[in-house]
């Protein structure tokens, strides 16, 4: 069986070798057409080539500009020009047998993408002939690899990788670097496009947050990431836009750069919340952003600090003290994980002492759960620990072994501060699915109440108290931050929070009668009530036209508006008058099967739950999987960063991969791969046989 094309799919296996890489230079103004497909034109037809009597061998080698060498098109072995063509068949019989099923190298044609990409495998003409692979599906599959791997463009060009390659087929051709790289900038363009489209028809308001990182370049960079919730009560999360922040990359150019992806998406009158990373260059950018939608008289905008790395700051000012002890705990887990000598020795003695079963590898990241690990061994295998520290002095050497004030100190810290609820927290926050704003503001006043209790205990030490009230002033300064109507009604909109679950430090007296102002300015309106929910709508008692009414009938109208208007602040009444669910429910599930009865509330839950506690996912600001990331981001150079991390998060999202107009149909190319290795397979099988 043959991979190939019908009539209007032609690939990139037609092209010389000199017009392959002449195309992955094209200016992405002109952007390259890859091989997806092409109809040419008949007027474009090549002429056809008189045959001649050159050696079919010669079609396997090309010449040099000298024209003293020919080189092997297949592995680059280079022969005078005055070989024998038989020496040159045999090189191609030894070195790469089957080279004539092999892809015509000499052929060229200048492809046109098609609207649609259409892979279908033709029947091979005998039963013979062995299966060919479509070197342009490869590079397809290559590429998606880059693009959820987060891998720049430059590893294609790593020699070995394309070693690996030739090793199972020597007549692989892998597309350049910088056509990896153009490709991948055209697919950005049109993905783009359908994330536009899909945000023009979002009926609900939009919330944003920001994060940021420095590449290995020293260049800044902001990623901008849209939510909000669609009329079927299902949430979305998406990618806009990764931006490089210029110089001196302070609080203006991230407002300048953050407004212009709200313009290139035309959210910049629907967006009702930014969640940022705490950074004081971001408050800034952010109240530069609520002057000017004020200006524009748009819908009220707000910004909240990010709930998760308000608590990692707060953890670390609790660490602050231990952490070199911790480093040292960590710097033995790290021989520990790699040994398995030593990882045997610490099993059985954790067993013996009684101190546990421990998994292996233990966490020994940077991050809090790596921080929490190290701590956890010294306080709960403290034994052991020290068993295989010192039956392994020689090759652990006498750095790691504690003394009893450090550890001492580690055991200060993890029982007083109850490291353990941290980590509960912690760890409820990186797995709980439905991490609304008012369930961080639940978790950050416990953690309140906590350090306020390790603030007042006379049995610590000086040193603990100050690490204690530097912890409180982070959570004061996040409580100040929150403390806001708009934080107000998002809290009151999670079913499981309402007002009975609100901190005092933002439950204020006059925020239940702002949030009904709002409610009746905003939500009362045609404009803000879905067609989707049940129940009477303002639209519906406005009968009539604009055109000469009575007197008696504009009373009326009034009469009925003020009706309406009870009604909607009764919405609001009732709902809160209920009592809340339990912790396990669902909250959009719930708003799902009760907006029937609340049907103007349940619009302004819809955009107000969309508000992001997080400016980025949990587990990346406590887990190990945040340094992942980061080594991804810090290492992705300039030219490839924009493109490649979109279209991996786009991909992550469920959007097709899209070169142009043409969408890039996976699912058959890794059918037609399943295809080939099994033909293959089959056929190596039955010569076997024959043998």
């Amino acid at each position: 069986m043959e991979w190939n094309v019908n009539n209007a799919f032609k690939t990139y296996k037609e092209m010389e070798p000199k017009a392959m890489m002449d195309m992955a230079l094209v200016p992405q103004s002109d952007p390259i057409d890859i091989g997806l497909g092409s109809s040419v034109k008949a007027n474009s037809a090549p002429p056809k080539r008189k045959k001649t009597m050159t050696s079919v061998y010669l079609k396997y080698f090309e010449t040099a500009p000298d024209s003293k060498t020919r080189k092997c098109k297949f592995c680059g072995q280079s022969y005078s020009i005055a070989t024998a063509t038989g020496n040159l068949g045999r090189h191609l019989n030894n070195r790469h047998p089957g080279y004539d099923k092999a892809v015509d190298v000499v052929t060229s044609s200048v492809p046109q993408t098609p609207p649609v990409l259409q892979v279908v495998v033709k029947p091979s003409q005998s039963q013979s002939k062995a299966p060919q692979l479509d070197y342009d599906h490869l590079n397809w599959l290559v590429l998606k690899w880059l693009a959820l791997s987060s891998l720049p463009p430059s590893t294609v060009d790593e020699r070995w990788l394309g070693n690996s390659f030739k090793f199972l087929n020597p007549t692989v051709q892998l597309w350049p670097a910088e056509k990896y790289k153009a490709v991948l900038h055209e697919i950005f363009r049109s993905m783009r496009g359908d994330v536009k489209t899909s945000l023009e028809h979002i009926q609900s308001k939009v919330s944003v947050t920001l994060s940021f990182w420095n590449s290995y370049e020293n260049i800044f960079y902001m990623s901008v990431t849209g939510q909000w919730i669609d009329g079927n009560w299902s949430s979305h999360r998406l990618l806009l836009d990764i931006c490089r922040i210029p110089y001196p990359s302070g609080g203006s150019e991230i407002y300048n750069s953050l407004l212009k992806v709200l313009k290139i998406y035309a959210i910049e009158d629907r967006v009702l919340c930014c969640t940022h990373d705490n950074s004081q260059n971001a408050i800034q950018a952010c109240h530069s952003l609520k002057e000017y939608l004020d200006g524009q008289k748009v819908l009220p905008f707000c910004y909240i600090p990010c709930a998760a790395q308000t608590l990692n700051d707060i953890i670390d000012e609790g660490l602050a003290t231990i952490k070199p002890i911790i480093s040292k705990i960590r710097e033995f887990t790290q021989e520990l994980n790699a040994s398995i000598d030593l990882s045997d020795d610490f099993i059985q003695l954790a067993t013996a002492y009684q101190e546990g079963n421990w998994k292996l590898p233990v966490d020994a990241s940077s991050r809090w759960s790596g921080n929490y690990q190290m701590v956890n061994i010294l306080c709960k295998a403290g034994k052991s620990l020290d068993s295989v520290i010192r039956k392994n002095e020689d090759v652990l050497e006498n750095r790691m072994i504690l003394s009893s004030a450090e550890k001492n100190a580690v055991t200060i810290v993890h029982s007083y501060l109850d490291l353990d609820s941290f980590h509960k927290t912690t760890n409820d926050m990186c797995t709980n699915k439905d991490l609304t704003v008012g369930l961080a503001l639940l978790f950050m006043d416990n953690i309140s109440e906590m350090i306020t209790t390790c603030q007042k205990s006379c049995h610590n030490p000086d040193w603990l108290r100050t690490c204690a009230e530097n912890m409180a002033l982070k959570a004061r300064s996040y409580n100040t931050q929150v403390c806001n109507v708009f934080t107000y009604i998002t809290a009151i909109l999670d079913p499981r929070i309402k007002t009975e679950y609100i901190p005092e430090t933002i439950s204020l007296e006059s925020y239940i009668d702002e949030a009904r102002t709002h409610f009746l300015r905003n939500y009362s309106s045609p404009h803000f009530t879905s067609s989707m929910t049940s129940g009477y709508r303002p639209q519906d008692i406005d009968e009539g036209g604009g055109g000469n009414i009575s007197f008696a009938e504009e009373i009326a109208r009034r009469k009925r508006r003020g009706s309406m208007s009870s009604n909607v602040v009764d919405e609001l009444t009732q709902y809160l008058s209920e009592s809340i669910v339990p912790m396990q429910t669902d909250v959009l599930d719930w708003w799902k099967v009760n907006s029937g009865r609340y049907p103007r509330l349940s619009n302004m839950a819809r955009d107000f739950l969309a508000v992001q506690a997080t400016s980025a996912a949990p587990e990346e600001i406590f887990c190990g999987k945040g340094e992942e990331n980061d080594k991804q981001k810090y290492c992705m150079p300039h030219d490839s960063t924009q493109s490649v991390l979109c279209i991996r998060s786009w991909i992550e999202a469920g959007m097709k991969l899209k070169f142009k107009s043409t969408e890039i149909d996976y699912e058959r190319l890794m059918e037609l791969a399943a295809t080939v290795a099994a033909d293959n397979s089959a056929g190596g099988l039955d010569k076997n046989q024959h043998k």
